[in-house]
């Protein structure tokens, strides 16, 4: 599931100048929606490149204006219905919906893609529910709310819509995202705080990492072999000192080596870097796929990956390829299995062991590392269920 984050920039929030500058805000942070008027749809594009939601009018302002626009005004990626409407209450709800006007009024090809209910009671429950199977996006907002209501709706709604549900900060949405395991598809943030918005970001990018189970594999050969082509991959992030990439020769078991944060008397230190082994290797990417370390190139992303086997995103920078003298490096696991891969013999090379990292030039035979194991094959990067030999 992708995760998303909506920022609530409409008239309610205040005038322009403080709408424009929870907008910024919210680009800077790197939210996915904005959510405004439909007067302020242009206005939104002027400022960034970002998905723009607006309220739905009565009127049509996306029409041919030649004397006040010469030409035709932009219209929003999506436009949501319930503002001044049944959905936040402004209009009472009918008592069959089947007379309402905003269900209508989604109901209508090229009106509406959206709905915005707040639930002020079980019947908006209901209505959001009703108002789910027409539209792509049904926003939820709660009135002094449980999480009881959230979880009714993620239990109730199926893939028929996305479930935006309300919040005014990190914490909330942290809740929105974890409420039931499956969480809310994205939130709809209230807030002017700059802190905040990227908090919130923040949180919807660790909802869509996963967690790996590393493990620990014993070294049964380590041995100093001819030169190859290196491959170090310099990410536009800086790495924490537990951080690293999962390399290796074999699909199966990768390799856990840290980037370069550590200071040496004979380098400085690249926090940025992953000195990741020669070009036929594996590098783990954020889709659960592999590529060869030989295949990246600036702008590609790969998977950075801590000790514990928490992950995140990097894009790369720069790849240096250079001829240098390596290691082989062959490991067993657990299971019985060997993985190998060819690092190259240099003391800023570290990988992890139970004491913490260590040079790969001081390795010795009955060390351990960590590995990430995997069952199956690959087939162009990708995992596959079939009979596959490395040696």
């Amino acid at each position: 599931m992708t995760r998303s984050v909506w920022l609530k920039a409409d008239d309610s929030v205040g005038d322009w100048e403080t709408r424009r500058k929870r907008i910024t805000a919210g680009l800077e942070a790197g939210v996915d929606w904005i959510l405004v008027d439909d007067d302020d749809v242009e206005h939104v594009r002027e400022l960034g490149d970002v998905n723009v939601a607006a309220f739905h009018s009565d009127g049509d302002i996306h029409v041919f204006d030649a004397e006040e626009d010469g030409g035709e005004r932009e219209r929003a990626d999506a436009r949501i219905v319930g503002k001044n409407g049944e959905g936040d209450g402004t209009v009472d709800l009918p008592s069959d919906f089947s007379g309402s006007a905003d269900l209508s009024t989604l109901r209508r090809e090229d009106e509406a893609e959206g709905a915005y209910v707040r639930i002020l009671g079980e019947e908006y429950e209901s209505f959001a529910q009703a108002a789910a199977e027409d539209a792509d996006y049904t926003v939820i907002v709660g009135e002094d709310w449980t999480i009881i209501p959230l979880e009714n709706l993620i239990a109730r709604i199926g893939e028929e819509t996305e479930l935006v549900a309300g919040v005014t900060n990190a914490e909330e949405a942290r809740t929105a995202f974890e409420t039931l395991e499956l969480g809310a598809d994205a939130v709809l943030l209230d807030s002017d705080n700059p802190d905040e918005i990227r908090s919130t970001v923040e949180v919807r990018d660790a909802a869509e990492r996963e967690t790996l189970e590393l493990e620990w594999g014993e070294v049964l050969a380590i041995e100093q072999t001819g030169s190859a082509d290196r491959v170090c991959v310099d990410t536009g992030s800086l790495m924490e000192h537990d951080e690293g990439m999962l390399v290796g020769s074999m699909s199966r078991g990768l390799f856990f080596v840290h980037a370069e944060t550590a200071e040496s008397p004979y380098v400085a230190s690249r926090p940025f870097r992953v000195n990741a082994g020669a070009v036929h290797a594996y590098v783990r990417v954020p889709d659960g796929g592999t590529k060869y370390l030989a295949e990246l190139q600036s702008g590609d992303e790969v998977q950075l990956v801590d000790t514990d086997g928490n992950t995140r995103e990097a894009v790369v920078g720069r790849v240096k390829i250079e001829k240098r003298p390596m290691f082989r490096v062959q490991v067993e696991t657990k299971d019985g299995d060997r993985v190998e891969t060819l690092l190259q013999n240099a003391e800023t090379i570290k990988v992890a062991t139970p004491d913490g990292r260590k040079a790969v030039t001081d390795l010795d035979v009955g060390d351990e590392v960590k590995l990430f194991l995997e069952g199956g094959a690959r087939h162009f990067g990708e995992s596959v269920e079939e009979s596959i030999i490395e040696q």
